[in-house]
């Protein structure tokens, strides 16, 4: 597939003033004369300039420059960098097409073992994000951190507000899991959150995640994908988004979800969407908070460690008594990272595709196993199996 066809070159004003080695810029790749080898990177950023979802959040297509601008001021991580800018994506003659790009070259880029990580445009644009992974054969979770949940049960139905319930009732249907992070009771529609619940779908609402976040980490390590809209950031972190909410995640707890996510060996795709500079005052602050989660998030990215094969001596394998059906829970622990897995058997013995049936969970999850409780956790994991 010849990707160079589909992207902008990286205009040199960005970074003609980067003198320092230590620098993000410095350390990474970009596209020149002759387009990099794209399958010997472990990274490919793309910036998106698609605002055609919204009519609200037009300028939403000047954000992908911007949030460039202040990730490659940062300083690179302590690893070596192999990471490739692949400028920002061409838009389609129609926001579909546009769409249909992404699924293409987000799917080539997975095939070959390289993270499509994608920032700008609007949120609608992680439907083309999910469906790269359409012919894949695999069942897919996904992780949405936003203060909404985009189900279009207003009377617009705009794109980015809808593509929740695009994502859901996409045919064929390969979803496996849908958890919503963040999001604020008093914005959300009751028959979201019952649909939500009536699938068995993960939904944290951001007063939950505050109260002991490091219980999202589970819930990120189970996702194949991450959509992170902006929205989710309270608007004195986060002023530039049209939808901006005086309460929600501070910068800091945004950069240490990436920070999850980046360690998360499953995830293979994630998005940064509904960025408006044009509402970012003070020196683009949102821009920065959105780099810096990049950059954790590629730091995490770095930082992976576990293997996933659990019959090995990585891995301490506990067996719980419980008082009534099922007779018994199976946990793993990882040596390497002290994270924790449970077992789910399949219902009757069916088995869906090649889904592994061992999910992340907590240390909390085990505990409440060995007071004879089954955690929720098991409990929606195996309904989604049935």
């Amino acid at each position: 597939m010849d990707v160079k066809i589909f992207f902008s070159k990286v205009s040199e004003k960005i970074f003609s003033d980067i003198e320092s080695n230590h620098s993000f810029f410095k350390n990474i790749f970009l596209p020149g004369p002759s387009f990099p080898d794209i399958k010997k990177a472990d990274v490919a950023l793309i910036g998106l300039e698609e605002s055609r979802g919204s009519s609200r959040n037009e300028k939403a297509n000047m954000g992908a420059n911007v949030i460039r601008e202040k990730l490659y001021r940062l300083k690179k991580g302590v690893n070596r960098y192999k990471i490739v800018d692949l400028g920002n994506l061409r838009n389609g003659h129609s926001l579909d097409e546009t769409n249909l790009r992404i699924k293409e070259v987000c799917r080539f880029l997975i095939d070959n073992d390289v993270f499509p990580l994608l920032f700008g445009g609007t949120h609608d644009l992680d439907v083309g994000l999910y469906q790269a992974y359409e012919d894949m054969e695999k069942l897919v979770s996904v992780l949405n951190v936003d203060a909404f949940i985009d189900l279009g049960f207003d009377e617009k139905k705009e794109r980015n507000h809808s593509h929740v319930n695009t994502i859901l009732t996409h045919q064929p249907n390969y979803l496996f899991n849908f958890s919503q992070v963040g999001y604020q009771s008093y914005l959300i529609d009751p028959d979201s959150l019952a649909m939500m619940e009536k699938l068995y779908f993960d939904t944290y609402r951001v007063g939950k995640l505050r109260q002991n976040i490091s219980e999202m980490e589970p819930i990120i390590r189970d996702a194949d994908m991450l959509s992170f809209d902006i929205t989710a950031i309270r608007s004195s972190d986060a002023p530039g988004n049209v939808l901006a909410q005086p309460f929600g995640l501070t910068g800091e707890e945004a950069c240490q979800l990436c920070w999850y996510a980046g360690l998360n060996e499953k995830l293979s795709a994630a998005g940064f969407f509904e960025y408006n500079p044009e509402l970012d005052m003070y020196n683009y602050k949102t821009a920065s908070v959105i780099a810096t989660m990049i950059w954790y998030f590629i730091e995490g990215f770095y930082h992976r460690k576990d293997h996933f094969s659990f019959k090995s001596n990585y891995y301490l394998k506990y067996v719980v008594s419980m008082p009534d059906d099922p007779d018994a829970l199976i946990f793993y622990k990882s040596k390497l990272s002290e994270k924790w897995w449970m077992e789910v058997p399949y219902p009757n013995g069916k088995k869906v595709f090649d889904r592994n049936s061992i999910v992340p969970c907590s240390y909390a999850d085990y505990q409440k196993a060995m007071l004879g409780e089954i955690p929720e956790r098991w409990i929606h994991t195996q309904a989604r199996l049935m």
